[in-house]
């Protein structure tokens, strides 16, 4: 199978999980700012959100173009990881409307660490069906990034029974590493 049918369905299935948090956010009863101030942990929740799924569509996108085909288990993998990031509107949710108290939190992250997980599992597969010198391996030899962002997730998801905003920082601090771009993927 061609990669573009992945990467469209893909698409699609990103673009309903960003539809979905948007209409999460309600509209505020009144029409100053102090009825904006119950909105906040909301809209930052779904900031971050928004966030992470723009960056799994574009490092997608970029996975899907150092491709040439993909195999009935890479199909299994990427769906894998679309369950995990349709999951993230109602942790996005749970989470801002409960403003960062712990277990919230710690779903969130722990939402976070399976996508992650389940990111890992999708290139592993792709890598399979290619030769050492393929572009696919080049591309994606440092696992540095991946399982140093699968660390934090974990430290991020405990820490939320300590102190939520830590951990919240830290799923920030993910955000911000994988917002700047693989240097081997803008090159190629």
């Amino acid at each position: 199978m061609k990669p573009n049918r992945l990467e469209a369905f893909s698409d699609g299935v990103l673009a309903i999980i960003i539809t979905i948090m948007v209409l999460e956010l309600k509209v505020p009863e009144g029409n100053n700012v102090e009825s904006l101030k119950p909105l906040v942990t909301t809209f930052t929740t779904y900031i971050l959100s928004f966030i992470y799924i723009g960056i799994y569509w574009n490092n997608h996108h970029h996975l899907m173009q150092t491709s040439t085909a993909v195999s009935g288990k890479v199909l299994w993998a990427n769906l894998y990881l679309l369950f995990w990031l349709s999951l993230l509107p109602f942790a996005t949710g749970y989470m801002g409307e409960n403003h960062f108290e712990k277990l919230p939190t710690a779903l969130y992250g722990f939402v976070l660490f399976m996508s992650s997980n389940a990111w890992q599992i999708l290139i592993y597969s792709l890598r399979k069906n290619y030769t050492i010198d393929a572009p696919i391996q080049k591309m994606y030899a440092s696992k540095l990034k991946i399982f140093s962002s699968i660390i934090l997730y974990a430290l991020g998801t405990g820490l939320s029974f300590v102190n939520p905003l830590i951990a919240v920082g830290i799923y920030l601090l993910v955000a911000v590493v994988w917002f700047i771009p693989n240097r081997n993927l803008e090159k190629q």
